[in-house]
C-alpha cells in the first residue's frame, strides 16, 4: 500500500464495519463532541451578540464626537464650556448633564413600596443637551416632535423625548404618547412632565430634554457632566488637547478621551466574565476528548487481529496509524457540524427566552439579533477536530506499534511496557510552573493551561498508579481464584484498565473542582455579606441625583433619624463614582463612618494600618489594588488628582491619600475605595449637595411599618409630600445577593450536570465495549468450571474497583484543579480572594454516583459477555 487511495478505501470498508457493528460507541463520542462544540459555540455567540448590541447601544447614547471631556468625579465648572467652545481646532462643543430617575410601576403610586419597602418601577437614564447642537455628535438623541408638535417643545422645561425601551417601559404606544403625561422620581421626589416626542437611541431606556431644564430639575446650575467635541478638519486632537490644558479653567483632574475608551471599557467590564464562561462551556469538549481516546482505544484493541492481518498484507505503521486518525478525523468532522448546528439553535433559543444575560448581570435587558460569525464557527469547529485528534493520538500509535505476528497468535496485548513515570511528572511541574505566571491581558491563560497540564498529568500518571495501588494487595488476597483473576489481568493489562478509567477521572475531576469553587465562592460570599450587612435595615431615596451619584437624602438626615424613638442608632453613607483612567471602568467610591467607637468594619484582607501617617488614610478593595499596583502604606497620588475640584481653597495643596488597608468587595469588579465620612466632609466641604447622603444604616429597637411612616415624616420636606423611600433589611439583601449568585452560577451548573453526563456515559460505553471484548475470555473460565455467577462477581468486583480508583484519582485532580481556580484563575479574573471550601457531603455523593454507575454498567455488560454465546466464541480458537 503505497498510495493514499488504499486508505480511503479501507475507511470506507474497514472502519465502516466496525460503525456498522458497534454504532453506539462511536455515537457516543460523537454526542461528546457535539456536545462540547455545541455549548463553547453557543456561548460565544450569545455573549459575543450581546457585547455587539450593548455596545452598539453605547454609541447611540454616547454619540461619535472627535473627543470627549469629563471630571474624574463629580462633574466639570460650568466656566470650561465657552472657553472650550472657542478654543482653536474645535469645531463644536456640546454640554451633556446626565441623570437617572425611576419611573414608578404603571398600575401603582411613586410612594408604594413592596413588602422589603423597595420602590417599584424601571431605571430610566436622563440626558439633557442643546437640541441645536445634536445632530453632529448624536443623532440618534435628537429629539423627534410628535406630528403637529410646537417646536418650543425642545427646550420646555416639562418636555421628554423617549426611546422605545422607554415608551415599552411606560406600556404606552407611539399614538399613546403623544403628549402624554408621565412622573418619575428624583432625589426621592415625584416630578411631573410631559412626553413630547421620541429619540432613536437602542438599548436600555433613555430620555432626552433641555439641559437647562434638567439642571434646574437637579438644582444644579454650576457644574455639566461632560463636553463632547467636533474637531476642525485641519486640528489634530494632540494640538487640541495641548491647547485645552492651557486653559484658564482647566482643573487636573479632567480627562480627555476619544469614543474608542468607550467600547474599550464596555469589552473589559465583560472580558473576564465571557472568556470564563466559554472556557468552562469547552470543559465538555475536554471530556469529549478523553471519551474519544477510551472509545478508539477500545476499538483498536478490539481489532487488534484485524490490524495485525493488515500488516501482513502490506501495510505500513505509518498506514495504520493514518487510518485510525482518518476514522477520528471523519468523527471530528461529523460532530463538529453538528455541534455548530446545535450551538446556533441554542443560541437563538437562548437569546429569545433569556436575552443577552446569561447571569452575569452585565447585559442585563439587552435583546440582541443573533450574530452568526463565520470565523468563530471555523475556530469551534477546529477545537472539535483538535479534541477528536488529541484524544485518537495514543490509540493510533498503538496501532502502529502492534506486533502483528504476536498478536495474530493471541499474544499481542499480553506484553505490556512498564509504566513510565517521568511524562507525567514532567507535565505536573509544567502546570505548577504556569499556575504561578502572571495574566496576559488580564485573561489567566497560563492558568488554563496549567489546568488542562495538571489533568493531562494525572491522567498520565494512572498506569503507574494502578500499579503502585496492586502493590499493596496482600498477597493472601490474591489466593483467592476469583480475586487472583481480576489482579492478575489488573497487572497483566494496565493500559485496558487506564482506558476504562479516563473518561471517569477527566469527567470527575472537573465536576469536583467546579463544585468546590461554586461552594467556596458562595461561603467566602455569606461571610462577606455579614460584614458589609451590618444593619438590621437600610433606607435610601428613590431615583438618582447625578450622573455618578444616586438619591440624596439631607446632610442631617441620620441625625433626625436618631432621635426618633425605636431607633437605637443611624449611620450615614454615601457612595459615588471615580474614573482614574479612560482606559478603565470606573470604581466606586464609599463613604462611610470608619473611625471611632460606632465605625463600620470592612472584610479586611491586610491591614488596616493603626499607627498614624501623613495623609488621609482611604481603604481600597482587592481590585484597586491588582488594577493598580498597590498596596497598605502607599501613597496614592492618582486619587490626589481625582479630588483637586473638591478641595475647600484650590490654591492650597491638594491632598495627599495613602492606603491604609486592603478589603474584600465581591460586588465591584474593577474596584472600590472606603473613605471615612468625616475625612470626606474636610475634603468636599458641605457647600451645595457635598454632605448630602444617599444611604442610612439603621438599628432599629422595634421595627414596623410604623417605623417606616416615622421615618418618612422625618425626612420629608414642610408643605411637600413625603419622599419615596426604599426600605430593605439586610435580610432581604442577603436573600436578594445570593438569588443573584445562584443566577449567575446557572450557566456553571448546567455545564457541569453535561460533563458529569458525558463522563457518566463514557463510564457505560468503556465497560459495555471492555467486557464485551473479553467474551473469549468468559468462554474460556466456563470452560473451566466457573458458573455464570463467579463471572458476574469478577466483573462487578473490577467495576467496583477501577471506579473507586477512578473516583479517588480524579477527586484529588480535581481538587488541585479546584486551588488553581480558586487562588489563581478567579483572582487574575474578577481581582478578588476567596477561602477554599470543601462540600464533603456533595464531594461522597458525587464519588458514590460515579461507583455505582460503574458497578452496575460492568454487571450488566456481564451478564450478556457471561451468556451461552461466550462459551460459542471460543470456537474461533479451535
Amino acid at each position: 500500500m503505497t498510495s493514499r487511495a488504499p486508505l480511503l478505501l479501507l475507511l470506507t470498508s474497514f472502519s465502516w464495519q466496525e460503525l456498522r457493528q458497534h454504532p453506539w460507541r462511536t455515537a457516543t463520542a460523537l454526542i461528546a463532541i457535539m456536545l462540547g462544540v455545541a455549548l463553547g459555540f453557543a456561548v460565544h455567540v450569545i455573549n459575543q451578540s450581546a457585547l455587539d448590541e450593548f455596545s452598539r447601544a453605547v454609541r447611540s447614547v454616547n454619540g461619535q464626537p472627535d473627543l470627549q471631556l469629563h471630571a474624574m468625579q463629580g462633574g466639570l465648572p460650568l466656566a470650561l464650556y465657552p472657553q472650550v467652545a472657542l478654543t482653536p481646532g474645535v469645531a463644536s462643543a456640546v454640554p451633556w448633564v446626565e441623570t437617572t430617575v425611576l419611573l414608578p410601576g404603571s398600575s401603582a403610586d411613586p410612594q408604594t413600596r413592596s413588602p422589603q419597602g423597595a420602590a417599584q418601577g424601571v431605571s430610566l437614564r436622563v440626558l439633557g443637551s442643546d437640541a441645536l447642537k445634536l445632530t453632529p455628535v448624536a443623532p440618534a438623541l435628537m429629539p423627534r416632535l410628535f406630528e403637529g408638535g410646537d417646536r418650543l417643545d425642545l427646550f420646555a422645561p416639562d418636555a421628554v423625548f423617549l426611546n422605545a425601551a422607554a415608551l415599552q417601559a411606560l406600556q404606552l404606544s407611539p399614538e399613546q404618547a403623544v403628549n402624554a403625561p408621565m412622573q418619575w422620581l428624583l432625589n426621592g421626589q415625584a416630578q411631573q412632565l410631559r412626553i413630547a416626542g421620541t429619540v432613536a437611541a437602542s438599548g436600555a431606556p433613555v430620555a432626552v430634554m433641555d439641559i437647562a431644564a434638567l439642571q434646574q430639575k437637579l438644582g444644579l446650575f454650576d457644574r455639566i457632566d461632560r463636553l463632547d467635541l467636533l474637531l476642525t478638519d485641519s486640528a489634530s486632537r494632540s494640538q487640541v488637547g495641548t491647547a485645552l490644558h492651557a486653559l484658564a479653567a482647566w482643573q487636573e483632574q479632567i480627562l480627555i478621551q476619544q469614543p474608542s475608551d468607550d467600547q474599550q471599557r464596555v469589552g473589559e467590564m465583560s472580558r473576564a466574565y465571557r472568556v470564563n464562561l466559554t472556557v468552562l462551556a469547552l470543559v465538555a469538549l475536554f471530556t469529549g476528548a478523553f471519551l474519544v481516546f477510551s472509545v478508539l482505544a477500545l476499538s483498536v484493541a478490539q481489532r487488534a487481529p484485524q490490524f495485525a492481518l493488515l500488516a501482513v498484507l502490506g501495510a505500513t505503521p505509518r498506514q495504520r496509524m493514518a487510518l485510525v486518525l482518518l476514522e477520528a478525523l471523519a468523527l471530528g468532522i461529523l460532530g463538529s457540524l453538528a455541534g455548530i448546528a446545535l450551538g446556533t439553535a441554542l443560541a437563538w433559543l437562548a437569546l429569545q427566552v433569556l436575552g443577552g444575560d446569561l447571569g452575569g448581570g452585565f447585559f442585563a435587558g439587552v435583546q440582541p439579533a443573533l450574530h452568526w460569525s463565520p470565523t468563530a464557527a471555523l475556530i469551534f469547529s477546529l477545537l472539535g477536530l483538535a479534541a477528536t485528534l488529541a484524544g485518537a493520538w495514543w490509540p493510533a500509535r498503538a496501532a502502529m506499534d502492534l506486533p502483528p505476528a504476536a498478536t495474530l497468535k493471541g499474544l499481542g496485548s499480553t506484553h505490556e511496557s512498564a509504566p513510565r513515570l517521568w511524562p507525567a511528572v514532567t507535565l505536573l511541574a509544567a502546570s505548577l510552573v504556569l499556575a504561578f505566571m502572571p495574566p496576559v491581558a488580564g485573561v489567566p491563560l497560563a492558568a488554563y493551561m496549567a489546568v488542562g497540564l495538571l489533568l493531562l498529568g494525572g491522567m498520565s500518571a494512572l498506569p503507574w498508579l494502578l500499579g503502585a495501588v496492586l502493590a499493596l494487595v496482600p498477597k493472601a488476597f490474591s489466593r483467592q481464584p476469583l480475586a487472583m483473576l481480576a489482579l492478575e489481568r489488573a497487572r497483566r493489562m494496565r493500559h485496558a484498565t487506564t482506558v476504562a478509567l479516563g473518561g471517569v477521572v477527566a469527567s470527575l475531576s472537573l465536576a469536583v473542582a467546579l463544585t468546590v469553587m461554586v461552594t467556596s465562592f458562595r461561603g467566602s460570599m455569606m461571610e462577606w455579606l455579614d460584614a458589609v450587612l451590618p444593619a438590621p435595615l437600610y433606607v435610601r431615596a428613590a431615583g438618582g441625583s447625578s450622573r455618578v451619584d444616586a438619591a440624596l437624602l439631607p446632610a442631617d438626615a441620620a441625625q433626625r433619624l436618631e432621635q426618633l424613638p425605636g431607633i437605637a442608632r443611624a449611620q450615614a453613607m454615601r457612595s459615588s463614582q471615580l474614573v482614574l483612567s479612560p482606559e478603565r471602568p470606573a470604581i466606586s467610591l464609599l463613604i462611610r463612618p470608619l473611625r471611632g467607637e460606632q465605625a463600620m468594619q470592612l472584610p479586611w484582607v491586610e491591614g488596616p494600618i493603626q499607627e498614624a501617617r501623613p495623609g488621609i488614610a482611604v481603604h481600597i478593595s482587592e481590585a484597586v489594588a491588582q488594577l493598580y499596583g498597590l498596596k497598605p502604606g502607599d501613597s496614592w497620588p492618582l486619587l490626589s488628582k481625582a479630588f483637586s475640584l473638591q478641595t475647600l481653597d484650590q490654591k492650597a495643596p491638594a491632598a495627599s491619600f495613602y492606603i491604609a488597608s486592603v478589603w474584600r468587595d465581591y460586588v465591584r469588579q474593577f474596584g472600590a475605595v472606603a473613605l471615612d465620612w468625616q475625612d470626606y466632609l474636610a475634603l468636599v466641604g458641605k457647600a451645595g449637595n457635598a454632605a448630602q447622603i444617599s444611604e442610612i444604616a439603621i438599628w432599629p429597637e422595634t421595627p414596623g411599618p410604623d417605623l417606616q411612616t416615622a421615618i418618612e415624616q422625618a425626612l420629608g420636606t414642610p408643605r411637600q409630600p413625603p419622599p419615596a423611600l426604599e426600605f430593605v433589611s439586610s435580610q432581604a439583601l442577603r436573600e436578594r445577593s445570593l438569588r443573584i449568585f445562584d443566577r449567575s452560577f446557572a450557566v456553571t451548573y448546567w455545564l457541569q450536570a453535561v460533563a458529569i453526563g458525558i463522563g457518566l456515559f463514557g463510564i457505560a460505553a468503556s465497560f459495555s465495549a471492555q467486557v464485551l471484548a473479553r467474551r473469549k475470555e468468559f468462554g474460556l473460565l466456563a470452560h473451566l468450571g466457573l458458573t455464570r455467577r463467579n463471572v458476574l462477581s469478577v466483573v462487578a468486583a473490577e467495576g467496583l474497583a477501577w471506579t473507586m480508583l477512578g473516583t479517588i484519582a480524579g477527586t484529588l485532580l480535581g481538587l488541585g484543579v479546584a486551588v488553581i481556580l480558586v487562588h489563581v484563575v478567579n483572582p487574575q479574573s474578577f481581582h478578588w480572594t476567596m477561602e477554599l471550601r470543601l462540600p464533603m457531603l456533595r464531594l461522597l455523593a458525587l464519588g458514590a454516583a460515579v461507583v455505582l454507575a460503574g458497578v452496575i454498567t460492568a454487571w450488566l455488560a456481564g451478564r450478556r459477555a457471561a451468556s451461552a454465546d461466550a462459551v460459542l466464541a471460543v470456537k474461533e480458537d479451535w
